[in-house]
């Protein structure tokens, strides 16, 4: 999940450099979402992955 992250996050660099604004402000907050959403995920499983295994 945070290859998507930086694969859009990259889209936006690109996009940036080419004068396309729109496009490169919603791939970098669609970018932030993903990377958001693989950090939680990845605090759950720590979580209850730490739970089970006691």
């Amino acid at each position: 999940m945070i290859g998507w992250a930086i694969t859009f996050l990259v889209v936006a660099l690109i996009a940036a450099i080419l004068g396309f604004g729109g496009i490169a402000g919603t791939a970098v907050g669609i970018a932030k979402i993903i990377f958001f959403v693989a950090i939680v995920l990845f605090v759950l499983s720590l979580i209850f992955g730490r739970r089970r295994a006691l």
